[in-house]
């Protein structure tokens, strides 16, 4: 497995970078890891774009200081601090035009990186469980819950790779709600602001949330390369 480590510059260059991470990983069939803190921003889904509101939520994320970015994975916006943590784990399926792998991947993926997260929470000293508040965040089948919800976790399988992608709000999530609050009013989608947990809310140790996420997402495998971005 290949790590990548640190940011680009800015929030656009960064997200270029776990797209290649990605496509390397189909190219190469090997799997690729990575666990980073994002800039400052909020990042829209591909149902967000299609609501009404969309340009008047941009504008709320814009007008408290939040970059405006547009992702893949995932459904609903979310909101990066610079102390959040995402997560992006790259893994070959084996598929290719010639020989079809399905999508019955899909769950046994879910229950394992969401199994990591919770061992990995629990490392720090936060014991999560399945599930989310009403009117969550980015409103999804595969969230963790400690004292208001703290993960979110999605996936999308392209031919050759699947990314399993998340957040962990580690911190400031007062701050996350007070972005969230009018961009959902905006997007006219359900949140209540009480529901935002965090590493820090729960009670658990937030400066060792990076570690202990990159390790258990290694898991067992062995890590063949370390690549660093540098943030200049």
């Amino acid at each position: 497995m290949r790590l990548l480590r640190g940011r680009a510059s800015d929030p656009e260059r960064d997200y270029q970078r776990t797209r290649r991470m990605v496509a390397r990983a189909a190219d190469d069939a090997e799997p690729a890891l990575r666990v980073w803190c994002p800039h400052r921003q909020v990042a829209f889904g591909r149902r967000d774009r299609r609501a009404e509101g969309y340009d008047r939520a941009r504008g709320a994320a814009r007008d408290r200081g939040y970059a405006v970015l547009e992702r893949e994975v995932g459904g609903r916006a979310v909101a990066y601090t610079g102390s959040t943590v995402a997560f992006a784990l790259a893994e070959p399926t084996g598929e290719s035009r010639e020989r079809p792998a399905g999508r019955g991947g899909i769950g046994h993926r879910y229950d394992r990186v969401s199994g990591a997260v919770q061992r990995a929470l629990a490392t720090v000293g936060v014991e999560a469980s399945a599930g989310e508040p009403t009117d969550s965040f980015c409103p999804g089948a595969h969230s963790l819950q400690a004292d208001g919800k703290l993960v979110g976790i999605a996936q999308r399988v392209r031919q050759a790779v699947a990314l399993i992608a998340g957040i962990v709000v580690v911190r400031d999530h007062a701050a996350i709600a007070d972005v969230l609050a009018p961009v959902y009013d905006a997007l006219d989608v359900p949140f209540d602001p009480d529901t935002v947990g965090s590493v820090a809310r729960a009670g658990g140790d937030t400066a060792g949330v990076i570690d202990a996420l990159t390790t258990a997402l290694v898991g067992a495998r062995t890590v063949t390369a370390c690549d660093r971005i540098r943030d200049t």
